[in-house]
């Protein structure tokens, strides 16, 4: 086996050009797959530290079209709403009250989202404005960065006060101090009386470029509504998080007045649920490009045998001598088997390498954005891409080998 080893590596270092352009499939193919895994570790962690910022004790409780209207076609006037743009207005404020005798919940408030013309003197800005009860700033772990949260009492009047995000503070006043100034939203004045630290990316879009305003100041004076769109419900113990978004369920139910699942015009999803959905995407998803990159290694396994029956009929008059001088079989059959492992495991190291580093240039680009991307490269990434290069090396080496192995070493010594 010694000989056999050494042999190949003669054989692959007599012509490296061939050997490099050979390995080359092999190294885009496990490149890729390293690079998907990193990236989705990468991705993975980012998600988890969104989830972490928002809370894993947090429920949140969106509008939806009912299943039953669905069902019945485009005439069912909920979904005629919907597909025309005009949200569903069932979810109330009293809500927000239902939700608060649940057991396990400490505390809820309403959202609901819009945009405007915000400026201040000769700046404009067509913000996202986030109508939120005063009751986040106690289930919420963000700061500000100057100023003070509105209050309760100021909710419950309506009261013209707003809160910036810290991107649009920047940009409307630059470096002054924005507190206690007014700055026009709309068609009304609003008293700046906070600024918040950096938000980073949400759903509805830019957290730092947002206005939050009191829910009932957007309700009456802006949207006119008397709905929600989201309702966030915070709970004591997050290991009872699935029973209380059945209780939840069951709750928002007997306020609605529905008997059926199917009628639901709501949906309750935990943090910890909502998580779960993506990872059950995400999976889907990594399968797939996984299944692509798979295709550039069964291309590289091809060119490795094509390559191999090549250098069986360049060595066919070595392979006579060999055999007439008392070589088995067998070590023929392991030279060339041996040669085709070298070169795949050599193009899954390299690819590992290259995966890696494409991998770490990604992480680089997420931070340089801002993101809190974790570069790292799984272990099972490593032993799946040396696994499935020396399974491609002896699955397509094989044949190449065999043929080797059987030839007449009266027919090879003839061979010109």
């Amino acid at each position: 086996m010694y000989t056999a080893f050494k042999q190949s590596i003669k054989a692959l270092t007599a012509n490296p050009v061939r050997t490099g352009l050979t390995t080359l499939g092999i190294v885009i193919g496990i490149s890729t797959v390293i690079l998907v895994l990193s990236a989705g570790a990468g991705f993975r962690s980012l998600i988890d530290a969104q989830v972490a910022a928002s809370g894993t004790n947090l429920v949140e409780v969106q509008t939806k079209v009912p299943q039953a209207t669905k069902n019945r076609g485009v005439g069912g006037a909920a979904l005629s709403r919907a597909a025309s743009g005009i949200p569903i207005t069932t979810l109330k404020n009293y809500d927000i009250d239902t939700l608060k005798r649940v057991p396990n919940v400490v505390d809820a408030y309403g959202i609901v989202l819009t945009s405007q013309v915000a400026s201040y003197r000769d700046t404009e800005k067509n913000a996202l404005i986030y109508g939120c009860g005063a009751e986040r700033f106690s289930i919420d772990q963000h700061t500000l960065k100057a100023g003070r949260f509105y209050t309760q009492a100021e909710d419950d009047s309506s009261s013209q006060v707003v809160i910036l995000g810290s991107q649009i503070a920047d940009d409307m006043f630059n470096q002054d101090d924005p507190v206690g100034k007014l700055i026009r939203v709309g068609n009304l004045n609003f008293q700046v009386i906070g600024v918040y630290n950096s938000l980073g990316a949400t759903g509805g879009g830019t957290a730092d470029e947002s206005l939050f305003i009191p829910l009932n100041t957007v309700q009456k004076k802006i949207m006119g509504i008397d709905y929600m769109t989201v309702i966030v419900a915070q709970l004591k113990d997050p290991k009872l998080a699935d029973l209380t978004v059945q209780d939840m369920t069951v709750a928002l139910r007997q306020d609605h007045h529905i008997y059926s699942p199917d009628k639901d015009d709501f949906a309750v999803q935990s943090a910890a649920s909502a998580l779960d959905t993506f990872n059950t995407i995400f999976n889907g998803i990594t399968i797939l490009l996984i299944a692509i990159a798979a295709i550039s290694l069964i291309v590289g396994g091809v060119g490795i045998m094509n390559i191999m029956y090549v250098v069986v009929t360049e060595r066919t008059a070595e392979i006579g001598l060999k055999k007439a001088l008392g070589a088995k079989p067998s070590d023929i059959l392991s030279e060339f088997l041996i040669e085709s492992i070298l070169v795949t495991i050599i193009g899954g190291i390299v690819g590992i390498l290259v995966g890696a580093f494409l991998g770490w240039v990604i992480s680089l680009i997420a931070h340089a954005a801002g993101l809190d991307w974790v570069f790292s490269v799984p272990m099972y990434a490593i032993f799946l891409g040396v696994g499935v290069s020396g399974a491609i090396g002896i699955s397509f080496g094989v044949l190449p080998a065999r043929q080797a192995a059987k030839m007449d070493p009266i027919t090879a010594l003839q061979y010109e």
